[in-house]
């Protein structure tokens, strides 16, 4: 029988490459998916604390940022209280993209529910909440 972290790694794999091809064909992609919506959420505030939120290196993290900017969705300033870090904001461009893109993750949330009853889907959920609990133990 095959381990369960090899098939839980190998449906995360086909899940995530799944996900980044609906939101490309949105216009977008997963990394920008992931800073969209942690831009939406609850403040960060500087690009090291959206870094960490996302689980990016920061030089990966100032990669997509740099493009993201160039393309007018985000900004971004030095804190006045700490001249060494950034903090990064949506632009109304950005809050477009995510709403646009939110559709998208939607539609491929719904794609996932196919065949699952609701209990199933919660009995899901606890199941992969005692995966991660029992990896981080």
């Amino acid at each position: 029988m095959e381990p369960i972290g090899i098939q839980t790694a190998r449906t995360a794999k086909v899940l995530n490459r799944a996900f980044d091809e609906a939101l490309v064909a949105a216009g977008g992609s997963l990394a920008l998916w992931l800073v969209l919506v942690s831009l939406k959420g609850p403040r960060f505030g500087t690009q090291r604390e959206l870094a960490e939120a996302i689980g990016v290196e920061g030089p990966t993290l100032t990669h997509h940022l740099n493009k993201m900017e160039a393309n007018g969705l985000v900004t971004r300033r030095r804190d006045p209280a700490n001249r060494r870090q950034h903090l990064v904001e949506l632009t109304p461009e950005g809050d477009a993209t995510f709403f646009r893109l939110l559709d998208a993750v939607a539609a491929f949330d719904e794609r996932l529910r196919t065949g699952f009853s609701d209990d199933e889907l919660a009995t899901l959920r606890e199941l992969l909440t005692r995966l991660r609990t029992n990896a981080t133990d």
